[in-house]
């Protein structure tokens, strides 16, 4: 009588289990619709490398003709190896310009790793005076926008005699503010209780340091790794700035910001489109298999926050 009575109902309203019908098939409808929204927006921040990538394989007049076409003419000589075989030229230099983006992405990582790990760890752990004046100056920092030390950061350079060095390349980048932010709150995550075991144990403060927090905070040290690798290999302002007049420490960022004049008044778009996409590739493939050991740090720094 009772399961009678609750799907029933006498005056025609909906029973409890027919409600319970429509709440799942909101609940689906809820899911696909949230799932449809994240499909558009990633479609729409893909398709971009999509089409560069069609369009280095296409020919200049069918790119002309087709600008935003996912696929190719073959009536305008698509598809075509014209835009990477125009890369084979003695003024566009990418294996140098790789060489030397190489070079400033792993000098400035490793020094930027080393640094920051230290200044995070005094910064959270070590008690001296002015500790929270200088931690206020770090986070006061971030908030100074890039553009603004352009001329200081030349003058610097300009007197230190490291212009158009590789020097000038690196050593600015490797003080991050942001970085020593991320590794302190990496730091402060750690127990107290380990440092004191370490220090019952006879450890010293370099010790404690190296062998018993650096391990435990190796998410932050690897999402700090593919942080500062994805922004030192795209760095086009600092590069720029460092190398004004030398063109053998020009990186890949200022190469090919600079290639469309090493074919006069022409526009070689699908060899711009090709050599573009010799520079994502590498990050995107770091991107892609380190991306779990990037989430775990951010989502590690945003539970501290």
């Amino acid at each position: 009588m009772a399961a009678v009575v609750a799907t029933v109902d006498a005056e025609g309203t909906p029973s409890f289990f027919e409600r319970e019908q429509v709440k799942n098939w909101i609940r689906r409808l809820r899911f696909f619709l949230s799932y449809a929204v994240l499909i558009a927006f990633a479609m729409a921040f893909i398709m971009p490398f999509v089409l560069a990538g069609l369009s280095s394989f296409k020919s200049l007049p069918d790119i002309a003709e087709n600008p935003t076409s996912l696929s190719f003419d073959s009536d305008l000589g698509s598809p075509t190896l014209e835009g990477l075989q125009r890369l084979d030229n003695e003024r566009i230099r990418i294996p140098r310009w790789a060489l030397n983006s190489t070079i400033q992405t792993v000098s400035v990582t490793i020094g930027r790793l080393f640094l920051a790990t230290l200044a995070g760890y005094a910064l959270s752990r070590l008690r001296f005076r002015g500790r929270w004046l200088v931690f206020g100056a770090v986070i006061a920092v971030q908030g100074i926008p890039g553009i603004v030390l352009i001329i200081p950061r030349f003058l610097v350079l300009k007197e230190l005699g490291i212009l158009n060095t590789y020097w000038a390349l690196i050593l600015p980048l490797i003080f991050d503010a942001f970085a020593i932010f991320m590794m302190k709150g990496f730091f402060d995550l750690v127990p107290r209780e380990l440092e004191e075991a370490a220090a019952l144990d006879g450890a010293s403060l370099w010790q404690t340091y190296s062998r018993v927090m650096l391990p435990l905070v190796s998410p932050g040290l690897i999402a700090l790794t593919i942080l500062s690798v994805q922004g030192v290999w795209n760095e086009f302002l600092q590069s720029l700035l460092a190398a004004p007049s030398n063109p053998d420490i020009r990186t890949l960022p200022v190469g090919l910001a600079l290639l469309r004049g090493a074919f006069g008044e022409t526009n070689p778009w699908n060899t711009l489109m090709a050599a573009s996409l010799l520079t994502t590739i590498p990050m995107a493939i770091i991107f892609f298999t380190f991306q779990r050991y990037f989430r775990q740090g951010i989502s590690a720094v945003g539970i501290k926050g």
